[in-house]
C-alpha cells in the first residue's frame, strides 16, 4: 500500500497531488463500507483518538466521531469553552494531560490560526486540523473535491466558484489550495468588503457580479456569511446581501447551463441559497455530508497506518 507523505493533516498546502489521490481512492473503499448493513471495520482497534474542540462544531465533530467509530477506534471527546484556553501553554497542558492517557491521534478545532501546526511540533501524536480560526479546514476541502469528482467524474479542468464570505472562511482557503492542486480553475465571488486584499496573489479569478460568476462556472460552492467572526458590518443588510449574492431557482434557471451547487453547512436558508435550491437536484449538499464520513475515515486510516509502523 502506498502511503501519505505527511504524518499529520495540518493543511492542504502540505499535501501532494499523490496524497489527495490516495485519500480519494481510500475513501472510495470506505464509501462502500458505510453503505453496507454492517458499517464497521476493525482497522483501528488498537488506536485511541482524542477529539479536541475548542470551538463549537456540530457537523464536523459528528462526522469525525462517526468516522472513528466506523473504524473501531477508541474515542475520547473533549470540549473546552474558548475562555479556558487562551494561551498556547494551556493548550499544550491540556493536550499533554490527554496524551498521558496514551492517545495516538488528536483531531483539533481551535480559534487560533496555526494552532494545529504548533501542536504537532510539541506533542508526540498524529494531529488532524479540524479547522484553525479563519485559516484552514483541510478535511472540508477534501470532501468538497471528492464530491465534485463523484458528481462530475474529475476535478481537473473544472471551473469552480466560491461565493460569499471569503474573508472569514477557512473553507475557502483550503478549497482554493485543494482545487488548484488537482488542476481546477478557481474563482471567488462576493462583495469587495468580504474578499481578502491579497486574494489575487493566490492565482484565482475575482468577480463581484454573481450572475457573471455563475455563468462562468461548473460548480458553485456557496459559503455562509460568518457573522460570528465579524466585529463590524461588511455590508448594509442581510436583505441587500441576499439580493446581490443569494442563489434562487430563478437565478439558476436564468443561466445558460446547469451548474452544481455545494455548501459546507450550516446553511442560512433564504440568505445565501433558498430552501428550493438547497433541496434541488442541482445541489449535492447531502452527498457532501455522506462523503465527509468516508473521506475522514480515509484520512484517519492512512495516518494511523503510519503510527503503527
Amino acid at each position: 500500500m502506498s502511503e501519505l507523505s505527511v504524518n499529520h493533516l495540518l493543511g492542504i498546502k502540505y499535501l501532494t497531488k499523490e496524497d489527495i489521490k490516495l485519500i480519494f481512492e481510500t475513501a472510495d473503499h470506505f464509501k462502500e463500507v458505510i453503505n453496507r448493513p454492517i458499517k464497521k471495520v476493525p482497522s483501528l482497534r488498537d488506536i485511541t483518538i482524542a477529539n479536541l474542540f475548542f470551538e463549537n462544531s456540530t457537523r464536523t465533530k459528528l462526522s469525525f466521531e462517526l468516522a472513528e467509530k466506523r473504524l473501531s477506534a477508541d474515542v475520547i471527546n473533549f470540549s473546552a469553552s474558548q475562555s479556558s484556553v487562551t494561551k498556547g501553554e494551556t493548550l499544550i497542558d491540556t493536550v499533554n494531560n490527554i496524551l498521558s492517557m496514551k492517545v495516538d491521534m488528536v483531531v483539533m478545532r481551535h480559534p487560533n490560526p496555526g494552532s494545529s501546526v504548533f501542536l504537532s511540533q510539541h506533542v508526540n501524536a498524529s494531529i488532524i486540523n479540524a479547522g484553525d480560526g479563519a485559516h484552514e479546514h483541510p478535511t472540508q476541502a477534501l470532501l468538497d473535491s471528492y464530491s465534485i469528482r463523484e458528481r462530475l467524474g474529475e476535478v481537473k479542468g473544472k471551473k469552480v466558484v466560491i461565493v460569499g464570505d471569503i474573508l472569514h472562511s477557512r473553507v475557502a482557503l483550503s478549497n482554493i489550495f485543494a482545487l488548484q492542486h488537482q488542476g481546477a480553475e478557481v474563482m471567488v465571488c462576493g462583495p469587495k468588503t468580504l474578499l481578502p486584499k491579497y486574494i489575487d496573489k493566490l492565482g484565482v479569478k475575482v468577480e463581484t457580479n454573481l450572475l457573471k460568476a455563475l455563468n462562468w462556472c461548473d460548480v458553485a460552492n456557496m459559503l455562509r456569511v460568518q457573522n460570528e467572526r465579524m466585529e463590524v458590518n461588511y455590508f448594509p443588510s442581510t436583505r441587500e446581501y441576499t439580493q446581490q449574492y443569494g442563489v434562487t431557482m430563478d437565478v439558476l434557471n436564468s443561466l445558460n447551463k446547469e451548474i452544481t451547487i455545494m455548501h459546507p453547512g450550516p446553511i442560512n436558508r433564504g440568505v445565501e441559497i433558498t430552501s428550493e435550491v438547497a433541496d434541488s437536484n442541482q445541489a449535492i449538499i447531502l452527498n457532501q455530508v455522506e462523503n465527509g464520513v468516508a473521506v475522514r475515515m480515509a484520512i484517519i486510516y492512512l495516518l494511523a497506518s503510519k503510527i503503527k509502523q
